[in-house]
């Protein structure tokens, strides 16, 4: 009977603290913006509380869902039947559409943790010059400072276009400098009026490049004859077979790329030496496995295969070197290995190391 007298003593206890903690008690936890126009900039929302518990409430942080919204509010303590607020303060720009964004509180209240909700919806603002055509090159605008040609098929050729516009008061002309041999650039029309727009034209003729994966060049674009500072558009193309109509068969009859292993760590190594691996490659297809090109990430590592050309069943070796010149703690490299394998076409090996002075 003594233990049951005093766990109803605690218990009795415990339930006149909590009834002594303050209590943060809203009007509302969720408000509806409805529509909001993007051209107006931000939109706020006070929401108000009252503490309706018997100690002082103290907001320890508030933490909004995203950096579009902003919150602010009362840093002070909130004595018994005092009020506070939370003020959610939404940015429109550049984010048009339904948005539904979440406001967490947490204080010293009987409920340690609230949320409160902002929805609505953004009116995306009419788009200028410059939201159609962001890449500022001085008396043009270009809706990017890219040329993508994505992939493309070792000998073939394929085209790709960039819109520009003419935002000055005078004709204007453009040319291009350290354009590779394999790729042709023009403007379409040739000369384009104040005001009027055109497009960049460029050709990617892959069979005048023994390259394979990932490519990318830097163009000069001069205008009029001037050669604004920094302008310049990147040029970039994946040079890569497509096997996506292969039949069952020919799947079936194909190489078949294998490695040792995926990866290899070196452990500890002195700054300056020269470490190697060998990576072992086998094709355990039915046909002939070719080694289009092996490209190391860095100019620090080199490998080269044993040969180009690899028979069913045949192993070859991959030796990779490090070399950790100039190079201070953990390192991690790879080795891409293009093939023509269908299924592993662009294979990666890493290696890794942990370099010491």
């Amino acid at each position: 009977m003594k233990k049951i007298g005093v766990l109803l003593s605690f218990l009795s206890l415990a339930f006149t603290l909590a009834a002594q903690k303050p209590e943060m008690s809203f009007e509302k936890k969720l408000h509806d913006f409805g529509n909001v126009n993007e051209a107006d900039g931000p939109v706020s929302y006070v929401f108000e509380f009252v503490n309706k518990g018997k100690q002082p409430l103290v907001i320890h942080n508030v933490v909004a869902s995203c950096g579009c919204t902003t919150p602010e509010w009362t840093r002070t303590p909130i004595q018994p039947g005092g009020k506070g607020s939370i003020k959610a303060t939404f940015d429109p720009r550049n984010r048009p559409g339904n948005f539904n964004k979440s406001i967490t509180i947490t204080s010293n209240a009987s409920t340690p943790t609230e949320i409160l909700r902002i929805v609505g919806n953004v009116v995306p603002r009419p788009k200028g010059i410059e939201d159609i055509y962001p890449r500022d090159m001085g008396l043009i605008r270009a809706k990017s400072s890219h040329l993508s040609f994505t992939r493309i098929e070792p000998g073939t050729r394929k085209e790709t276009r960039l819109e520009f516009i003419n935002t000055s008061d005078k004709p204007v002309t453009l040319a291009f400098e350290k354009v590779p041999s394999h790729i042709t650039i023009k403007t379409d029309p040739a000369t384009v009026a104040p005001g009027k727009e055109g497009e960049i034209v460029a050709v990617f003729d892959a069979s005048k490049i023994d390259d394979w994966g990932f490519v990318s060049y830097q163009v000069n674009v001069t205008i009029n004859g001037q050669k604004p500072q920094n302008n310049r558009i990147s040029v970039s193309a994946t040079i890569e077979e497509d096997y996506s109509n292969l039949s069952s068969d020919e799947l079936a009859k194909a190489p078949d790329i294998q490695f040792s292993e995926p990866n290899y760590d070196f452990g500890t190594v002195k700054q300056g030496t020269t470490v190697e691996h060998v990576f072992k490659i086998t094709n355990k297809g039915k046909s002939d496995l070719i080694l289009h090109k092996v490209r190391s990430s860095c100019g620090c590592t080199v490998s080269q295969p044993a040969k180009k050309i690899v028979k069913p069943g045949e192993t070859i070796d991959l030796p990779v070197s490090f070399n950790t010149h100039g190079r201070n703690g953990r390192q991690n490299q790879s080795v891409t290995i293009y093939s023509n394998d269908p299924k592993k076409s662009t294979s990666l090996l890493r290696i890794s190391a942990t370099v010491e002075q």
